[in-house]
């Protein structure tokens, strides 16, 4: 699939990293005519850079990328050769019209879902635009420059040797934090619609569709596209898929969502519902959207612990991806907050990375799957404390331990360690709702079995409504149902 010559510039020495390195550039060498390799003084050693010949592209892999960066190599070496890359053309010319020298670094980890997309993001704005350049860095590799950055959390992006962002992003997200995203006026002329989904997640896409297929005028509109499953590692329990990942299922989402014709408007954050004429959504850039009637599934984000040090070091010590940001701990000590489910699978995962992990439970007993406590228990290197009230997270530029209250003799303890993974559950995204929708003392919205508000017009669904359970797949299904009702609302009302 390379359409043109691509020259790989390597940098090498003789540890072992470095013979890998040459191992690889030589067998995809070996792969194709279209690929040279060229030794080099880069920045970093080890690290090579893909290049047009006779050009410097901007595009370099500080560490090997395999693992989830595989896809990032590939990509790479056919955007390079020549292939455009897969993004609107909007898009493309937002990148190309920047103006100004943008150099950036992601550190990443090769065990990260969430690094992929910001890496592949930055590597296609090198390509596009001669004023960027992009540097990818295994902080597995390069342990002491994360060291002395203070980089604690994966993905974090440097720009011009400043930090600029921590986490997944997409193109249009960074773009957007370039100051380079759309505004209140792209919405003016907007046609109401038919049905307006707010939340991007396995809920509104379902919604959207279903909907669509209806042949109704359908708008979808979410601040992030694939909500809460982007930040999922495995998926075991989607039926018919053995195995999956959230950023793949989320990319797949957004594949069918667009096979129809669903006004889709990404990275745009609903601050406001009120019922006039039409129901109008405010967004936070200002923007009104009017629809006939709106379904909700804003999902749910991470539970914070809300004790003190925990804002205060997020990114720094303070993580809640096991997957992502377990790597960057490697040999030293962690607590993981919550003994649920999520947060025994993330001390079992942590376990085989870190020197030593301890589990910090409020309730006197786990309540974690009994074939997940007893992998647990088979650890050498875990400790539980059941009737832990954690009372803060202590620190200087990054954590350094955890205060905790023991609840049988109100007596307090500290641990010293590097990291606090925070597994406690998921609270729902609903707070700018404020009374336009009954909600109950957990902030879910209330809806029957039809997916209704006690609003008419207004449904609800997945994850930020009272249903008993919280899944992909539940989620998915009250989408469904709430499309289908909200169809049946319009055809009534008219």
């Amino acid at each position: 699939m390379m359409e043109g010559d691509v020259l790989l510039k390597l940098s090498a020495g003789t540890d072992k990293v470095s013979n890998e390195m040459i191992a690889l550039v030589d067998e995809l060498a070996s792969m194709s005519s279209h690929i040279k390799v060229e030794k080099a003084e880069l920045e970093r050693t080890p690290s090579f850079s893909v290049n047009r010949v006779g050009e410097e592209t901007g595009v370099t892999f500080a560490g090997i990328p395999l693992g989830h960066e595989f896809t990032s190599l590939v990509l790479a070496l056919l955007q390079v050769s020549g292939r455009a890359p897969r993004v609107d053309e909007k898009v493309i010319e937002q990148v190309k019209n920047l103006e100004g020298e943008y150099h950036f670094e992601s550190y990443i980890s090769l065990s990260c879902q969430n690094c992929p997309e910001v890496v592949q993001a930055l590597n296609v704005m090198s390509v596009l635009n001669p004023n960027i350049t992009h540097t990818m860095i295994d902080g597995a590799v390069f342990k002491e420059e994360v060291e002395s950055k203070n980089v604690m959390a994966v993905p974090t992006v440097f720009l011009n040797g400043e930090s600029f962002s921590s986490g997944r992003q997409s193109i249009e997200e960074i773009l957007a934090k370039l100051g380079s995203g759309p505004d209140a006026s792209e919405f003016e002329n907007k046609e109401p619609f038919d049905v307006l989904v707010v939340g991007g997640g396995p809920a509104g896409a379902s919604a959207a569709i279903y909907a669509a297929r209806k042949g109704v005028r359908t708008g979808i509109v979410a601040d992030r596209f694939g909500g809460q499953i982007l930040d999922t590692a495995t998926i075991e329990n989607f039926i018919s898929v053995n195995r999956t990942e959230g950023p793949k299922l989320a990319a797949s989402l957004e594949e069918h969502v667009k096979d129809y014709k669903i006004d889709v408007m990404n990275l745009q954050t609903a601050t406001g519902l009120e019922k006039k004429d039409m129901f109008e959504i405010e967004l936070e850039n200002g923007a009104v959207l009017k629809s006939k009637s709106v379904i909700l599934s804003t999902g749910a984000s991470w539970r914070n612990v809300g004790v003190p040090g925990e804002a205060e070091f997020r990114n720094k010590g303070v993580a809640y991806c096991p997957h992502c940001d377990g790597p960057l701990f490697e040999g030293k000590d962690i607590a993981v907050i919550g003994g649920g489910n999520s947060g025994i699978e993330a001390a079992i995962d942590l376990a085989g990375i870190v020197n030593h992990v301890t589990v910090l439970e409020f309730a006197s007993e786990l309540k974690a799957d009994s074939v997940l406590q007893d992998r647990l228990n088979k650890l050498p290197n875990v400790t539980v404390i059941k009737n832990a009230q954690t009372k803060e997270i202590t620190g200087t530029d990054s954590v350094n331990g955890i205060t905790y209250i023991d609840r049988d003799t109100n007596e307090e303890h500290h641990i010293e360690l590097s990291g606090v993974f925070v597994q406690i559950g998921l609270v729902p995204n609903t707070n700018w709702l404020e009374n336009a929708v009954e909600r109950n003392k957990f902030g879910e919205i209330i809806v029957d079995k039809f997916g209704a508000t006690n609003v008419p017009g207004v449904f609800g669904a997945g994850d930020c409504t009272d249903s008993a359970y919280k899944q992909i797949i539940i989620s998915m299904g009250s989408g469904a149902t709430a499309a289908l009702s909200a169809y049946d609302h319009i055809g009534k009302t008219e």
